[in-house]
């Protein structure tokens, strides 16, 4: 038995990882997580209390976090500013989060020798060409376009020059878009989702071109349980299941899974400096580890993922109207 510190572990793909490790190893769990809008307690309800314990903080507390550090064999940090909408308006919390923070876990995995894998995403590397066949490989350069994808470019390097300077045992992931339950109505799918549940139209930036290449989170879960246990220290990994959609594939699936007409969505003013296209090359997380995606069809995971947002009205409901008037405000 092993026991693990999750960052950012009430938010949406931190709380996955949390309920995957507890359901499928005897690892204990402690969560550090700041609860900001975009996290919730609700999404750790009826964790086994014996394996499972949370503490509210912030990864840039550095006496916190060298404390948690001290009982704990290894950590895996979520905790990030990850919506870039937020990012255009003040790119300041993701600075201090995405940057300073990460530093501040490094510098306490140095002093007590902890095992540290470091979440991260596919934006890091910038996008690809709606018609193009070439996928991100591990050592594609990083050319992150929003202050969301540069921060988070910025912690990877971080990680990586704590490794080669310090020895630090760690590893770094980035991953495609994830989907799946107890994922923030800000977001693209559950965003399209709860608005056909509130009798609102789906939102589509620009054209709705833009491709993405989505993984439930339980598969991501799995990949980072796979990297933390047999990953090689020092290495980046590509998750994604490769399954690349455009924005308007995927809104119109929805539609016609609950029920609506096709084309009954509107377009909105596209994000600035909108990515066109994400797809990762998965093979080193394949071939050395041996991980494969459950969720391989896209339309039975849509199908869940639509169940789950109509059974849990109760935990989205209260921050729908808040979201939406947003989103209005900047026209979109």
């Amino acid at each position: 038995m092993a026991h693990l510190l999750v960052t950012g572990g009430a938010g949406f793909v931190g709380s996955g990882f949390v309920r995957h490790v507890l359901e499928n190893t005897d690892h204990m769990v402690s969560v550090l997580d700041k609860l900001t809008y975009a996290s919730s307690l609700a999404s750790l309800r009826d964790l086994p209390s014996k394996r499972f314990r949370f503490v509210r903080g912030d990864v840039t507390d550095a006496a916190l976090v060298d404390v948690l550090f001290a009982k704990v064999d290894a950590v895996v940090h979520f905790a990030a500013e990850s919506h870039n909408d937020n990012g255009l308006n003040d790119p300041s919390p993701f600075v201090t989060t995405n940057l300073v923070g990460t530093f501040s876990l490094l510098e306490a995995a140095r002093r007590h020798d902890t095992r540290f894998h470091h979440v991260s995403t596919d934006e890091v590397f910038g996008d690809l060409d709606l018609n193009d066949t070439a996928r991100f490989t591990e050592d594609s350069p990083m050319r992150p376009s929003s202050p969301y994808s540069s921060t988070k470019a910025g912690s990877d390097l971080l990680v990586k020059a704590w490794v080669r300077s310090f020895g630090l045992r760690a590893t770094v992931s980035n991953s495609s878009n994830n989907y799946g339950p107890f994922q923030h109505v800000e977001k693209f799918i559950p965003r399209q989702i709860t608005n056909l549940i509130a009798g609102r139209r789906p939102r589509l930036f620009g054209r709705g071109q833009n491709i993405r290449d989505w993984i439930h989170v339980d598969d991501h879960s799995a990949a980072i349980l796979a990297i933390l246990e047999r990953g090689t220290i020092g290495q980046s990994y590509l998750v994604g299941a490769e399954m690349e959609l455009s924005n308007q594939a995927v809104v119109e699936l929805i539609l016609g899974l609950m029920g609506r007409s096709t084309d009954d969505y509107d377009y909105v003013d596209d994000r600035p400096g909108h990515d066109l296209r994400y797809a990762n090359d998965t093979t080193r997380l394949r071939t050395e580890l041996g991980w494969r995606p459950r969720f391989v069809d896209f339309e039975a995971g849509i199908v869940s993922t639509i169940d789950w947002y109509r059974r849990n009205e109760q935990w989205w409901a209260d921050v729908k109207d808040r979201v939406e008037a947003r989103y209005a405000a900047q026209g979109r």
